[in-house]
């Protein structure tokens, strides 16, 4: 009698019915994944780090846009207890640059009369867009130049003086040889810059004036 040996294919098939069959912890059925273990991406998708939104577009810097509760210069009818000057008194064709004047800008120009005679007059901008201190030495220049100061002598040296309640930065300037004369003063602040040309003054007396002005002509 011949008898059949079993074949190596029929043991192998047995024995991966038998392992598919079972898991580790004795039940039936296959394993499962782990939570939280890494799984390939599916075929096609990047194989890198998912990307984020692409940021919204600056806002361009060439418009000057006006900041809820920003202060602004007003035209104001008194000044410092100074009246406005108007009719013939009231400035006209001063050449007194201002600077670059973009949307959303006030600018302001008056002459206040002094008691003593002559006005003062005063410039102020608003919203302005670069650092306030760099517009504030632009009026300063253009001022001088209305004065008809002598570049020749130099450049008057600007002196701090008490900002008073508005705060910023408050200077003025003797544009005079004597220790009164031409006395040309200026503020900034957070968007808001002004001078003002007070002739026949101390530099005291005129910053203390120029303090008062300020008062009625920032809000």
């Amino acid at each position: 009698m011949r008898v059949q040996r079993p074949t190596v294919l029929t043991a192998a098939v047995l024995g991966l019915v038998l392992l598919s069959g079972c898991r580790a912890d004795g039940t039936d059925g296959p394993a499962a994944v782990p939570t939280g273990s890494a799984s390939a991406p599916a075929p096609g998708a990047p194989s890198g780090p998912a990307q984020s939104s692409p940021a919204a577009p600056a806002r361009p810097s060439g418009e000057a846009r006006p900041s809820a509760g920003a202060r602004r210069v007003v035209d104001a009818p008194k000044a410092g207890g100074l009246a406005r000057a108007t009719g013939a008194g009231a400035p006209s064709d001063v050449a007194v640059d201002p600077g670059e004047m973009r949307d959303g800008m006030n600018l302001v120009m008056n002459n206040y009369v002094l008691p003593k005679g002559g006005s003062a007059l005063t410039i102020a901008v608003d919203n302005v867009p670069e650092e306030t201190g760099k517009r504030r030495e632009h009026l300063w220049r253009g001022m001088l130049e209305h004065i008809k100061w002598d570049p020749e002598l130099g450049q008057p040296e600007a002196q701090p003086v008490d900002a008073g309640p508005l705060g910023g930065s408050v200077e003025c300037m003797l544009a005079s040889l004597a220790e009164d004369g031409d006395v040309v003063c200026g503020w900034a602040d957070d968007g808001t810059a002004g001078v003002a040309h007070i002739p026949d003054s101390t530099l005291p007396q005129a910053a203390t004036l120029f303090v008062a002005m300020r008062g009625d002509l920032e809000k």
